[in-house]
């Protein structure tokens, strides 16, 4: 997960170091919500697979 903060760091700091002026808020929510979804689906990933799993063969029978 120290590699994703790494990126978005990076990414962060060329953005804001940039002579373009300033980034919009809407590009750092994208980029704050697309690190939030990584770290959760890097998190929970076998949880959810898990209930999915248990969930369709709950539907489709034994």
């Amino acid at each position: 997960m120290s590699h994703i903060r790494t990126a978005l760091a990076r990414l962060i700091a060329r953005i804001t170091t940039s002579d373009r002026g300033d980034v919009p808020g809407w590009v750092l929510v994208a980029v704050m919500t697309a690190g939030l979804v990584t770290a959760l689906w890097l998190v929970a990933d076998d949880a959810l697979t898990s209930v999915l799993d248990r969930a369709i063969s709950s539907v489709s029978g034994p």
